[in-house]
């Protein structure tokens, strides 16, 4: 019997069949419920997690699978917008301890400003995912009976390169905000020997392509499993498996590789922690006790160098008491000691009004009139200057903040006994491109890092430890070890592999003796900084979007005739 005669028009069956496959292909809600706890568990990679890179890499294997499941960009977009918030409304909680217990904003409001943050922040990852939906799907070619998107090489590769720029835009973007940058996590994984040659952008880009490999080995062999009509070959299966593991084994052997050289004499560091408690800093009390803590520990015995955390002395250089100055200028000069120390600096108009306050390290060298100088280059936006139309939200919180002057983005580095230093602030360190800027611009090299920071704003948290690990990324970036004095933690020494060679206790009053070697040379990322991954991602992504599957789907749909 004859077939009934369809009294549609073509294009009405063609409109009716894309709406009925979208709408079978429509993805449950708990699908970005399962990103976003999949971001959370993310948080579980970065320290103090111990060897938490392999952890991120089967997350990531498990996010990218997660992705091929989305129905086109839109979906693809949301996907990588819950993972981002998931892992950062987890990552960054220690902001809310800053916001309410220490700066008196009510917990809703606190709360409220962190989940505002986290969901920008997962921005980022979201349009990384949007970029990778164009440029690897076949979200444009119109066939609605088949997935969007399934694991293929031009998939792996857009991955890679639209997730490292979305975290060097997170990076980069509104002065930026760079924390918990994928590959943080591997400092002890097996992808940390990257870092020297293209920064942590570059490992994160590392990361999600090993991840990718995986997923599309194992998602082809899922295939293979089902005897799909077009199943895969076993060489399709195995190609990638392997690549991924000559990855992650070329990162092991790139770790034994040294990019600098040990050069100059070590030196004889302290390495003051005052543990002062942030709520008494800024009353007359906290003041007096602070300077009277500092004092005795900076005197308490000779060294090549004696370092503080930021603010230590937490008053105006210029008001900082006779007593005080006089004993510390005379305990350098009597027991040839350097000392870096961090105060506030400022210009005294002739009126006697304070201006240009800087959040700054001053160094004494001893036998020589004079302070050395550093001005913190990088500042935090809403602690160290209030963005326009946010003093609103500024005013809510009881901290002492103001507007505070910048610093220049190179600056010398400090002399000590004939050894450079070059020294940086609190956060400016999460920043690589700036310290490989550093390094790279100096007159001089500088042959050691030293960083100066007070974390005590953020109480007994993750904070701590995060902040750690990505000082060792500097040193692996580098080349060079880093020096941490803190507040309340974590004070320690890291020599030139990005390995903790010393560490005090957290919240105890001490100082931590270490002897450093400087090292001389440059790394392939001090010397081309960002521009390597940038460059190769923006490449890889132009090719995948001319070349990848959307690009032949529009190529199938064209008429002959080219009309």
């Amino acid at each position: 019997m004859a077939e009934p005669i369809d009294t549609r028009s073509r294009t009405e069956t063609r409109a009716t069949e894309t709406t009925t496959g979208a709408a079978r292909r429509a993805l449950p809600f708990w699908h970005y419920l399962a990103a976003a706890a999949l971001g959370a568990l993310n948080t579980l990679s970065f320290a103090p997690t111990p060897h938490g890179g392999w952890l991120a890499i089967a997350i990531f294997a498990l996010f990218y699978v997660w992705l091929t499941r989305t129905t086109g960009w839109r979906s693809a977009l949301f996907t990588g917008w819950a993972f981002g918030f998931g892992n950062f409304v987890s990552g960054v909680w220690w902001l809310y301890v800053s916001m309410h217990f220490y700066g008196g904003m009510p917990a809703v409001l606190a709360g409220a400003a962190l989940v505002l943050f986290s969901l920008y922040l997962g921005v980022y990852p979201a349009l990384a995912a949007l970029i990778w939906s164009f440029c690897a799907g076949h979200a444009k070619n119109g066939r609605s009976g088949e997935l969007p998107f399934s694991p293929t090489w031009h998939g792996a590769f857009a991955f890679a390169s639209a997730w490292a720029l979305g975290e060097w835009a997170r990076g980069y973007v509104f002065t930026g905000f760079p924390w918990l940058s994928s590959g943080y996590a591997q400092v002890d994984g097996p992808l940390a020997g990257f870092a020297p040659i293209v920064g942590v952008y570059g490992v994160g880009w590392v990361l999600a392509l090993v991840a990718a490999l995986i997923a599309q080995a194992v998602l082809r062999v899922r295939d293979v499993n089902r005897q799909a009509p077009a199943a895969p070959s076993r060489s399709a299966v195995a190609t990638p498996a392997l690549l991924a593991v000559a990855v992650i084994a070329a990162g092991l052997l790139l770790s034994l590789v040294s990019w600098t050289q040990p050069s100059g004499t070590p030196l004889n560091v302290r390495l003051l922690q005052g543990n002062v408690k942030q709520e008494m800093k800024f009353s007359e009390s906290g003041m007096n006790d602070a300077l009277n803590e500092f004092q005795k520990l900076i005197t308490e015995k000779p060294a090549d160098l004696v370092v503080t955390p930021e603010t230590a002395v937490p008053v105006l250089v210029q008001e900082i008491p006779e007593k005080f100055g006089r004993d510390i200028r005379a305990f350098a000069d009597g027991t040839n000691t350097a000392i870096l120390f961090g105060a506030v600096g400022g210009t005294i108009t002739s009126d006697g009004r304070v201006i240009d306050y800087t959040n700054s390290l001053f160094g004494i060298t001893p036998g020589q009139n004079g302070l050395y100088r550093y001005d913190k280059h990088h500042l935090v936006p809403f602690g160290e200057f209030v963005p326009w139309g946010f003093h609103w939200f500024v005013n809510l919180m009881n901290i002492p903040l103001g507007d505070f002057a910048r610093g220049a983005s190179v600056q010398p580095p400090f002399r000590v006994h004939g050894e450079l230093v070059a020294v940086n602030i609190c956060y400016e360190d999460i920043f690589g491109e700036e310290v490989a800027r550093t390094v790279r611009e100096s007159p001089t090299s500088p042959g050691i890092l030293i960083n100066s920071t007070n974390l005590a704003w953020f109480g007994d948290t993750i904070a701590l430890d995060q902040h750690l690990q990505i000082a060792r990324m500097r040193s692996l970036e580098t080349g060079r070890p880093m020096l941490r004095a803190t507040n309340t933690g974590a004070t320690a020494a890291i020599d030139a592999k990005g390995r903790v060679i010393a560490r005090l206790p957290t919240f105890t009053v001490g100082s931590l003796d270490v002897k450093v070697e400087g090292t001389s040379g440059f790394t392939p990322y001090v010397t081309s900084g960002n521009n390597t991954v940038i460059a190769i991602s923006l490449l890889l992504l132009a090719l995948g979007f001319a070349f990848g599957p959307a690009f032949k789907g529009r190529k199938a749909r064209k008429p002959a005739n080219g009309k």
